[in-house]
């Protein structure tokens, strides 16, 4: 603790003497990867911004400028000022106070008109208030849950400020011995998929990548944070790419065994993991399997949660800086940069990745400062996995609907909650507002309607088409009058006895969920149809019937057991997947800049990860390593 301490004095006596005496310091406290400076005259600081930057960029460190307390007005004036200052017009919907940050909270329907032309409105709101303005957009879907981590993180503000000093000086500390070795270790999906979870070391820090657990494999459900390797106790920071399961379903779990470090993600993926995880355990309690943490782990992991922007340097370790950039898989998905030793070393690793334009998100970045690894999922990259154009793929999908709907018959669409879901809705809205389809009732049901709230939440993260539709012509594709959310399972029957209709339920894979209600109600009449739009996995029920089984035995309501005929049309439209194909796949490693040295595969069957390997080795003539869970790799 002594050399954290000094080097912790050090910095904060160098940006003392670097600012002029009349800004007042009065404290320079570390935030986790910030440094904050507290100041009773902020004002000079603020009227010149360039001297904080310059100081930034010669620090090499992300520094931010608060009020010192004392200064601060009383919120009730704060708050007066804040309404007088900002337009009617931006239709302020919530103001709220974190003292411990010295931070307003404005939530707003257009929080550009808070902010201001550059920023002038923000800037206007701390020289009077003396409180820095944070700015969240009003979500045009209430999300409970998004409330709920907002009120956790605010409720719990003081602890969060004490645990994220002691991150700080964690990360701001001198390199003890900087001998230039890095290994990486695989932990769980590599040459498999499920469990997703790698250890970055170095002489200086230990760095755990994914988290994940395999929902589907019991005997391979967990990571093997068993291994020699790893320890929790001298664990630096986790980094996770994006909120499915498979990879960040574990990370309460190391909260549940003393982690008190931070977790790196964006923050639509700390507002979509968390929904995740709980579902997980809801789901893990009513089937009475083992949950492997409860939900006071997954409150510890929201707290210990640093949510980064695309594009934001962050130095997570005293020899590594993150930073996350646009993976095109699902909403908040990133791709991790991670520089190493002063950038002596650059390692890339794309999570699941979409080298393609979809209606939801733009496709991913595959250009980095650096690079010397690259890490790459290959869930579609064997040969066969080939997807059909996209044009295509909308028109086979309307065709059905339309065939379906001609005779009287109504469509079931099992979906994944997150990211799929949205997909489709997008699709269905398209199709609907151009008369591709007639105008029906779409019908969502499950956690679709709490996903799709908190994509409404984040706009900005989506694509340039709908972000111009939200912004510019006031119009949010997800709020079409078209969908119509299911609120009672009461309402099943009466939808499944009604008008034509599109339903949207989960889980995906008929593994459970109200997707499984709807299909018992509606696979006995030849006149409805089933659509697949996402993989289906080994065992599952959506398996056995998409390999065409006639009759499959379901539990009713009342428990009992019974054979249920299979009449229904049964189709699959594939293409609508967040995952790259194997062309893409390629592509993206062939246009990646710089060219790097190495590529590993992972996030795919055995076969697929040494077929992809071999071929990029071959083609590009780069080294390649299809690693094994257990595994190390020296990496330099």
């Amino acid at each position: 603790m002594g050399s954290h301490y000094n080097e912790y004095v050090d910095i904060r006596e160098a940006i003392k003497d670097a600012l002029p005496k009349s800004a007042a310091i009065s404290a320079v406290e570390y935030e986790g990867p910030e440094i904050a400076i507290y100041s009773k005259a902020p004002k000079i600081l603020l009227d010149d911004g360039d001297m904080i930057k310059a100081l930034a960029r010669k620090m090499r460190k992300r520094i931010v400028v608060r009020s010192a307390p004392e200064v601060r007005i009383s919120h009730e004036d704060a708050e007066k000022s804040v309404r007088e200052l900002v337009p009617e017009d931006a239709e302020i919907t919530s103001i709220d106070f974190d003292d411990s940050r010295g931070e307003v909270i404005i939530e707003a329907q257009k929080p550009g008109l808070v902010i201001g032309r550059s920023g002038t409105t923000l800037r206007e709101i701390t020289r009077r208030t003396f409180w820095r303005p944070a700015v969240m957009r009003t979500p045009p879907i209430e999300s409970k849950l998004i409330k709920q981590i907002r009120y956790i993180i605010q409720s719990e503000a003081a602890s969060r400020n004490k645990s994220f000093r002691e991150i700080g000086r964690r990360i701001h500390r001198r390199s003890l011995m900087d001998n230039g070795w890095i290994r990486l270790t695989a932990l769980g999906g590599f040459r498999e998929v499920g469990r997703q979870c790698m250890f970055l070391q170095t002489s200086e820090s230990n760095i755990l990548i994914e988290c994940g657990v395999n929902v589907g494999t019991p005997t391979r459900a967990f990571p093997r944070l068993d291994m020699p390797e790893f320890s929790i106790d001298n664990l630096d920071a986790v980094v996770i790419t994006h909120a499915h399961l498979d990879h960040c379903g574990m990370v309460p779990f190391l909260f549940k065994y003393g982690y008190r470090g931070p977790v790196y993600m964006t923050a639509p993926t700390l507002n979509l993991s968390t929904l995740l995880q709980l579902d997980y355990l809801d789901v893990a309690e009513r089937e009475g399997k083992l949950r492997p943490y409860r939900d006071k782990d997954v409150k510890e992991a929201i707290l210990h949660t640093i949510p980064l922007n695309y594009g934001e340097v962050t130095d997570i370790a005293p020899d590594v800086r993150l930073t996350l950039h646009n993976a095109g898989h699902i909403l908040g998905s990133a791709i991790i940069h991670l520089h190493i030793g002063d950038g002596r070393y650059n390692m890339a690793y794309t999570g699941d990745f979409k080298f393609g334009r979809t209606r939801l998100l733009e496709p991913a970045t595959f250009t980095f400062p650096r690079l010397e690894a690259l890490i790459v999922e290959s869930t579609y990259g064997h040969p066969t996995d080939k997807m059909p154009p996209r044009q295509e793929v909308e028109r086979k999908f309307a065709s059905i609907i339309k065939r379906t709907l001609a005779r009287g018959g109504k469509i079931l669409i099992p979906v994944l909650a997150v990211g799929r879901a949205q997909e489709i809705m997008l699709v269905l809205e398209d199709l609907v507002s151009k008369k591709r389809i007639p105008r029906i009732p779409i019908y969502i049901e499950g956690m679709i309607a709490q996903a799709t709230a908190i994509h409404t939440t984040h706009p900005e993260a989506l694509s340039k088409k709908i972000r111009e539709m939200v912004f510019h012509q006031g119009i949010n594709p997800f709020l079409s009058e078209v969908f119509v959310q299911v609120d009672n399972p009461d309402q099943r029957e009466e939808i499944v006895e009604g008008e034509p209709c599109i339903i949207m339920a989960t889980s995906g894979m008929l593994a459970g969920g109200p997707s499984v209600d709807y299909f018992r109600l509606l696979a006995p009449d030849e006149k409805n149809t089933l659509v697949f739009v996402s993989y289906q996995g080994a065992n599952t029920l959506g398996s056995r019937i998409q390999k065409g089984w006639k009759e499959v035995r379901m539990k009713s309501h009342e428990g009992q057991t019974r054979s249920i005929p299979v009449n229904l049309e049964i189709t699959t439209v594939e293409g609508f997947s967040g995952h790259s194909d194997r062309k893409q796949i390629l592509n993206f490693v062939k246009r990646v800049s710089p060219v790097p040295e190495i590529v590993l595969t992972c996030h795919g069957e055995a076969s697929k990860c040494t077929n992809l390997a071999s071929t990029i080795h071959k083609a590009l003539n780069i080294d390649t390593v299809a690693l094994r869970v257990t595994e190390t790799v020296k990496l330099r």
